[in-house]
């Protein structure tokens, strides 16, 4: 059983609603057209990065040298795919578009994980309905036509499975396990499966840039998804709620009579109280791990 959302959740689900299920779909359709698949599925490597700067600057997750040397290169190869001498001011304004996508998603990132200690399936359906009825709406005040049932129970398919449904479900369970700025990293992997059926798919090939920037952002990746963490840590005392078991050196807490049993997976959720602790183990900046650190 999972905690639902509050009250104090709904600007954070206004936000994920606003930025990850309005404004980034949106401007990814219309940034597209202008942009060769291939490459467009590599740009789509940025929102690691802007989900890690903001993680690291607002929201105060320790991001190590090591990433910061991966954001470069991400950064760098972006910067390579996004250059056109034939444009104004030397860049493509679609591949623009794509990164300002990321961003977007970067921000829904962030917001989403106030409330990755909530039920996933609740937060999830929320921002669905929400940013769904909004870009309905939107669609139909432009004059867009309807599509065909068959087309439209294909999309429906496909976004549940690869998009809006049970990956946002999953992605917000990441990011209650690993963090922002972790989940975000792993997303580096997703847009090399794109590149690869872009390219199976589509009979555009991508330009020369493309295959210069390749190598760094598959550097700039594999940095990403290899760094491990570990320190002495403290926790501090804490009171909350969120779904969880007892073998995770975290929560060793006793049970009040009105307390729900736990599931077959060995879980439950309940409000529960955490006592300061100091220790080391390998961990992510997961909701029990967002301490500072000394540089």
């Amino acid at each position: 059983m999972e905690a639902p959302p509050g009250r104090n959740d709904i600007p954070w689900l206004i936000g994920v609603t606003l930025f990850g299920g309005v404004l980034a779909p949106v401007t990814l359709i219309f940034s597209l057209p202008g942009t060769a698949a291939a490459t467009a599925a590599l740009l789509l490597n940025f929102e690691a990065v802007a989900t890690t700067l903001i993680a690291a600057a607002v929201v105060g997750e320790w991001v190590s040298r090591r990433v910061w040397v991966a954001l470069g290169c991400i950064t760098a190869s972006c910067i390579i795919l996004t250059y056109d001498p034939a444009a104004g001011l030397g860049l493509s304004l679609p591949a623009l578009g794509i990164l300002l996508t990321c961003l977007f998603w970067a921000v829904d990132n962030n917001l989403g994980q106030r409330l990755s200690a909530k039920d996933p399936l609740i937060v999830i359906s929320v921002k669905g309905i929400g940013s769904g009825t909004v870009t309905f709406l939107a669609a139909l005040a432009a004059g867009e036509a309807l599509p065909a049932p068959v087309t439209a129970a294909a999309a429906m398919i496909v976004g549940f499975l690869c998009y809006g449904g049970l990956t946002s479900i999953l992605f917000l369970l990441a990011l209650r396990g690993i963090g922002a700025a972790r989940a975000g990293s792993l997303l580096a992997v997703s847009p090399f499966f794109g590149v690869f059926f872009s390219l199976l798919l589509f009979a555009e090939l991508p330009t020369s840039a493309f295959y210069v920037a390749l190598p760094i952002m598959a550097l700039g990746a594999w940095l990403l998804i290899s760094e491990e963490h570990t320190h002495p840590h403290r926790h501090p005392k804490i009171v909350h709620e969120h779904r969880h078991r007892h073998d995770d050196l975290h929560h060793d807490h006793t049970h009040a009579a009105g307390d729900p049993p736990f599931s077959a997976s060995g879980e439950h959720s309940h409000m529960h109280a955490h006592t300061e602790i100091f220790h080391e183990h390998p961990h992510q900046p997961d909701i029990h791990h967002r301490h500072s650190h000394r540089r």
